[in-house]
């Protein structure tokens, strides 16, 4: 008996955790292991049973080995439910053909096949159950991580998402050369549309601009988020004055197909309307993003001096920006266009 098991030992279990313990300590454990695991975890348990099959020829029960094999499989490999249905799958399959060809007294395999289909049962019911308990942990916490990204009334990012990406594109910026965009977006004489309409109204309003606001930012740096009450915000990443430009004149055709009346709005289109300032800068590793936020607001600040309903772009204002100090007389006589 001894010959055929310590034969069996080097030639087929040996190998087998030999590559293991190499995947283990190599770069590529993450990207093959998932792959070779199932095709490993069948070899192994066919040689568990080829060892239990031996040793039960020779009057000594080993079935324990291969119960331990299935259960091994499926709890403690981490494979996916799948693999581990089919790597146990097999290895109870491969139980009564060796055992046949072994031959194996027909009453010990009828008990042997049992023990092995009741381990594989309750094997597949408790692996089944986790990996449906994880999908469900892994999802309920993707929708609450959405969900804190997201502003409650209007459903596009708030005002948390755009400070982080706001933070992650200056960096980006910096060290890639690229310039930054940000457009300031404020809804003008809204609280004259609340007093008239009444809040109900408003926020139907502010989610219908915010619908409006989201389908201009489609590339995958761009974002368009609520900034607070009614002014919204959007990132531009290596965009240029004359995109940012063409950006906002776009913007403000989208929020006039809207074709929202606002009877309280001395605007003489008497239809709802958004005034857009603009900051156009070249992110530097020595200064923060707040100068440029700020600097979007002095432009924002700029065009509701000019009457609302227009568009405001600072650039060259960067250079001598103070953060922290807003300058109303620079954005005074800042440029604006219709």
């Amino acid at each position: 008996m001894s010959q055929p098991l310590d034969l069996i030992r080097p030639t087929v279990l040996g190998p087998i955790f030999l590559i293991a313990l190499l995947m283990v300590h190599t770069r590529l454990y993450q990207r093959w292991y998932p792959i070779v695991c199932p095709y490993g975890a069948s070899l192994f348990g066919i040689g568990v049973v080829v060892l239990a099959v031996i040793a039960a020829t020779q009057g000594v029960s080993l079935i324990g080995s291969v119960v331990l094999a299935m259960i091994y499989n499926y709890l403690m490999l981490g494979l996916a439910f799948r693999p581990a249905l089919t790597a146990s799958l097999l290895v109870l399959v491969s139980y009564p053909v060796i055992a046949t060809l072994a031959g194996m007294p027909a009453p010990q395999r009828l008990v042997d096949v049992g023990v092995l289909l009741f381990t594989n049962a309750i094997g597949a019911i408790v692996c089944y159950s986790l990996e449906r308990a994880n999908r469900t942990n892994f999802l309920e916490s993707q929708l609450l991580m959405e969900t804190a990204r997201r502003d409650g009334l209007t459903g596009i990012a708030n005002r948390r998402t755009f400070d982080e990406h706001v933070d992650r594109l200056w960096a980006q910026a910096a060290r890639e050369g690229r310039p930054l965009t940000l457009l300031m977006i404020d809804i003008d004489h809204f609280k004259a549309y609340n007093d008239r309409f009444g809040h109900q109204a408003g926020d139907e309003c502010l989610r219908r601009v915010a619908w409006s606001l989201s389908s201009h930012a489609r590339r995958p740096l761009d974002i368009a988020a609520r900034y607070g009450g009614e002014e919204f915000a959007m990132v531009l990443y290596d965009s240029s004055r004359q995109h940012a430009e063409d950006m906002a004149r776009q913007i403000q055709a989208g929020i006039e197909s809207l074709a929202i009346t606002h009877g309280a709005s001395p605007i003489s289109s008497k239809r709802l309307t958004v005034s857009i300032g603009i900051a156009c800068v070249q992110p530097m590793s020595d200064r923060s993003h707040y100068g440029f936020i700020q600097l979007a607001d002095e432009a924002l600040y700029a065009a509701k001096e000019r009457g609302r309903d227009c568009i405001v772009i600072m650039d060259k204002e960067y250079s001598d920006l103070t953060t922290g100090s807003f300058r109303k007389k620079a954005a005074a006589e800042a440029g604006v266009t219709h």
